[in-house]
């Protein structure tokens, strides 16, 4: 397992921006650019769903729902990964969780308002 902390949610108005954030903590720093790692969402009412994803070489995919809108990065040398979220709709709504090899981040909530 490698143990992850999530961060960087909020409150914002639909069209604006927001960058989350995870840290692999307990991660050694030469083992961390070789995992994959992803960020999820979580909607009241629904089941958790991929966001994006970025694997260790540092390809990235993203759900439809968020294409062109969100981008999955990565820093080794930080044991870190984010997700910038652009255009920011309603629908985005949701807590937003970093998945790294068998762990989850503790979640971050992300409102946004119309």
């Amino acid at each position: 397992q490698v143990p992850v902390m999530d961060s960087g949610g909020g409150l914002v108005q639909a069209g604006g921006s927001l960058r989350l954030s995870c840290v692999a903590y307990r991660s050694i720093l030469s083992s961390f650019s070789g995992y994959d790692m992803a960020w999820y969402r979580q909607a009241p009412g629904n089941e958790r769903e991929l966001v994006a994803e970025i694997s260790a070489g540092g390809r990235t995919t993203y759900a439809d729902s968020v294409k062109g809108r969100f981008t999955i990065s990565r820093n080794n040398g930080k044991k870190m990964i984010y997700l910038q979220m652009n255009d920011l709709k309603p629908e985005d709504t949701a807590v937003y969780y970093c998945r790294s090899p068998g762990s989850w981040g503790q979640g971050t909530q992300v409102t946004v308002s119309s």
